[in-house]
């Protein structure tokens, strides 16, 4: 038995190993195509770019191992079968069901370190990369469509919507930082000056307690305080305004900003870490909130990593089968039934993200597809 799984294991890993740096490169090249080449044609620093492109790789591991592993066992248990190893192995009265206890533990491993990465690393790269998107943006204005044109634009950004629009087409940039602040900037000079901010700080994650509005500021590199100029700050008890002070220049400090050239700024609800993303989500069901992303993200916190199970099992399946009906699974049907899932995953996750379809069967669908195709291909081939 040992020297059948190490066998086995011999055969798989390889293909494991070599499809998941492909399919790691495929999902960064997919991830990253409409935002590199855009960096670097306006001017963003290449080491930048390349810790952006680094920081999408614990991502890529996370949701590429799964798939990865179903290619591995598909392409090395097809081949046993088409070379009649596990005829010879029935012949050496091994049932062709010992197959699945190896191929099943495979497994569970690659599902715990799917899961692993996913809430390990993936949360703590995502933040990075906001930090580091903060840099490229605050070096460079124009990656995020912001840009002088000209006084008057300024000015129209700032609220007389006089001026003519913007370079690359001005959009405001939120920036977030660890006080729980969102500081939105609707315009940014080259020379780093702020225009028309407003800070927000949330209380509960939902409350305003307090807000403040300046016509211009500036933050200086590598500093943690954001210089304000002609502004006004009000804080808010119970919904209700409770002071109002204006003022000519303050300091405001600030830690760990983070930016997104989406503007948005946030993480998305699957990259929150597990307990977050619970509270949160909690939270919404207590107040029967309608938060269709959040919800689907807690499914898929779970049944992604668990989809390399599935694939296993479907792996295993297929072999059998076609060893009972002396078919030939080539590469051609090996590269098909993989992006058959990320097909299904893709289409039920953005049906499940925008309230489409119920998140538990948007999440564990394309799951449930696999395992019921294996049970039924064990199925016919037990009848042979």
């Amino acid at each position: 038995m040992r020297r059948l799984t190490r066998y086995l294991f011999e055969e798989i890993l390889p293909y494991l190993f070599a499809g998941l740096v492909v399919i790691i490169m495929l999902l960064v090249l997919g991830a990253l195509q409409e935002i590199i080449a855009p960096l670097l044609a306006k001017g963003a620093k290449p080491v930048l770019v390349a810790q952006l492109v680094a920081l999408q790789l614990p991502e890529a591991l996370g949701r590429g191992l799964p798939i990865a592993l179903l290619f591995a066992t598909l392409l090395g248990l097809s081949r046993l079968s088409s070379d009649s190893e596990i005829k010879a192995l029935e012949a050496g009265g091994v049932s062709p069901l010992r197959l699945f206890w190896p191929v099943i533990a495979l497994g569970v491993l690659v599902s715990v370190l799917s899961f692993a990465v996913n809430e390990g690393l993936v949360p703590r790269s995502k933040v990075s990369a906001l930090g580091v998107q903060r840099d490229i943006v605050l070096d460079n204005p124009r990656v995020a469509g912001l840009g002088s044109a000209s006084a008057g634009s300024a000015a129209g950004d700032s609220g007389d919507g006089q001026g003519a629009p913007a370079e690359d087409g001005a959009k405001s940039l939120v920036l977030r930082d660890a006080y729980g602040r969102a500081i939105s900037i609707a315009h940014m000079e080259k020379g780093g000056e702020l225009r028309g901010l407003s800070i927000i700080t949330l209380r509960n994650g939902q409350l305003a307690r307090e807000v403040i509005s300046a016509e211009r500021g500036r933050l200086a590199p590598g500093s943690n305080v954001l210089e304000l100029y002609n502004g006004q700050r009000i804080t808010y008890q119970n919904d209700r305004p409770s002071t109002v002070l204006s003022f000519e220049r303050g300091r405001l400090p600030v830690q760990d900003l983070q930016a997104s050239f989406g503007g948005a700024g946030d993480l998305k609800p699957i990259y929150l870490p597990l307990p977050e993303l619970l509270s949160k989500v909690a939270a919404y069901r207590a107040r029967n909130v309608s938060a269709p992303q959040e919800y689907t993200a807690l499914q898929r916190k779970f049944a992604e990593p668990l989809a390399a199970l599935c694939m296993a099992f479907f792996a295993v399946s297929l072999a059998l089968f076609s060893f009972r009906s002396s078919l030939n699974i080539g590469l051609v049907w090996v590269l098909l039934l993989t992006f058959l899932y990320y097909a299904t995953w893709s289409v039920f996750r953005v049906m499940g993200e925008n309230g489409a379809l119920n998140p538990v069967l948007a999440a564990w669908l394309p799951n449930a597809l696999y395992v019921l195709a294996g049970a039924a291909l064990l199925w016919v081939a037990a009848r042979r």
